[in-house]
């Protein structure tokens, strides 16, 4: 497992897992002032996250060809459509919650609040994670990683703020 995250760590999909579970943070929180039920919940997290990943994949072959003035290679197609893929699962990634929920694990409101912390913990994670293979010390690790949940936390407070 621990091989599994380096490998991944050391990849473009990083970036695309973040942005992702950023717009996923951003969804679970526009869901949870009106709560629907957890089913509805991981539909509209898999409807957004095909939308993006759609678009991401469309924005990035057209980018591509209109600067390149060829057409995308099956073999670029396919980096496209993995990193595109990255976005999706970071959408995604509170859905697991939202399972749970549905299958009488737990509460809709616990899925709510640990599908927001646990964005915030992936957010930071990454940001630790960059810092630490950066060679930088612990401590700027940890200062990078807060600052990196900090997106997060600052859209939970400005959800907060609206409501």
């Amino acid at each position: 497992m621990r091989e599994a995250i380096v490998a991944h760590l050391h990849t473009r999909h990083v970036a695309r897992v973040i942005y992702g579970a950023i717009i996923g943070l951003s969804v679970i929180l526009v869901l949870q002032n009106h709560p629907p039920g957890p089913v509805a919940v991981i539909g509209s997290l898999v409807a957004t996250a095909v939308a993006v990943a759609l678009a991401e994949l469309y924005g990035e072959v057209v980018g591509t060809e209109t600067r390149t003035h060829h057409r995308v290679s099956r073999s670029h197609l396919a980096e496209i459509g993995a990193e595109a893929g990255a976005v999706a699962f970071g959408i995604c990634f509170p859905a697991v919650f939202f399972l749970l929920a549905a299958a009488g694990a737990m509460e809709i409101d616990t899925a709510f609040d640990l599908a927001k912390w646990s964005g915030l913990g992936l957010i930071g994670f990454y940001g630790y994670a960059a810092a630490r293979l950066a060679g930088a010390p612990l401590l700027i690790c940890i200062v990078q990683a807060v600052f990196a949940a900090l997106i997060g936390a600052i859209l939970i407070a400005l959800k907060a703020l609206i409501h």
